[in-house]
């Protein structure tokens, strides 16, 4: 559900994907993140996003969500059947320009313009929070997604289950889509992009210049108060669970989301390729080459053995 610079379970995951007219900043996509973690690592952990931002991005497009800590799971009830209808179905001397290290709720986030500046600013991260990372993770996301701005959410055992969500904003580099980070990879190793991953998210999706009638109203259990210009008065949206798919992000084109077509929601591919949700996942043997070899020596061995004792002993 998400990439983890540790071993760590990530489950429930809640993506929320708007694009909004902000009356400062403009035309602007929204992106709000939450999932329940649970650390597997001896020391502190952290989750990496990878962020379609085509401006830089600093600390002021972390929006404060203490107050609303609900805000996404009241996105998630707006859509969600009723349990009846469900199926089952600042810059330190010596950094690189371009990465800012702050506190955000119960993470310190190292935000990079470039994921290779990350090493060197992790020595502001508190010791607590300070993951080990290898270079082959951030130059993994400085091939796969040149110009991406990465967040580096550090956190520490005692924090994993009670961080509010996160809810950011960036100028789109897509105008014409809408993009949310859902590579999985929980081991601390560069992800697979190969890998068929198992799916367990709500995906939302929010505008603020709907057509009449498009989408389910929100019932907020706090008003949402200055995130209102970030925030959905309907939505659409589903479940993806229970389900195998290829590894990478969730994309869903602006006109899909206009029409309300929320089928016309895709995984999005490191290659750049967008596979409908609704298409077989790759045969889990492409994933297991291991499997085939092994069960063919075992049957050679199996044949060997009665051979041997049908001309030892006989019929």
């Amino acid at each position: 559900m998400c990439v983890s610079t540790a071993p760590a379970e990530f489950t429930g995951t809640i993506l929320y994907l708007g694009r909004h007219t902000h009356p400062e900043h403009g035309p602007v996509e929204v992106l709000g993140y939450q999932n329940t973690a649970v650390n597997l690592a001896d020391g502190p952990n952290a989750m990496l996003l990878h962020l379609p931002a085509a401006g830089a991005m600093t600390q002021a497009n972390f929006l404060n969500t203490a107050d609303t800590p609900y805000a996404l799971r009241d996105l998630v009830d707006a859509v969600r059947p009723p349990v009846w209808a469900q199926g089952s179905g600042a810059v330190a001397a010596g950094e690189p320009r371009g990465v800012e290290v702050f506190d955000h709720d119960v993470y310190t986030v190292v935000l990079a313009a470039d994921p290779r500046d990350i090493p060197a600013a992790l020595a502001r991260v508190p010791e607590h929070k300070r993951p080990t990372i290898g270079d082959e993770l951030f130059g993994f996301y400085a091939r796969a997604f040149p110009g991406y701005p990465v967040a580096v959410c550090c956190f520490d055992n005692a924090d994993a289950r009670r961080a509010a969500p996160l809810l950011l904003w960036y100028e789109p580099t897509f105008p014409d889509r809408l993009t949310a980070p859902a590579l999985d990879a929980h081991s601390g190793a560069p992800p697979d992009p190969d890998a068929v991953v198992e799916a367990d998210h709500w995906v939302v999706i929010g505008l603020d210049d709907p057509p009449e009638g498009w989408g389910i109203p929100v019932r907020y259990r706090r008003d949402p108060g200055p995130l209102k210009p970030f925030l959905p008065a309907r939505v659409i949206g589903r479940e993806v669970a229970g389900t195998r798919l290829r590894n990478g992000d969730f994309v869903i084109s602006l006109a899909d989301a206009r029409a309300g077509r929320v089928d016309g929601l895709a995984r999005l591919t490191v290659t750049g390729e967008q596979v409908p949700l609704s298409a077989p996942a790759p045969e889990e043997s492409a994933t297991r080459t291991w499997l085939r070899p092994v069960l063919f020596t075992f049957a050679v061995v199996l044949v060997t053995l009665f051979c041997g004792w049908f001309l030892i002993y006989g019929p």
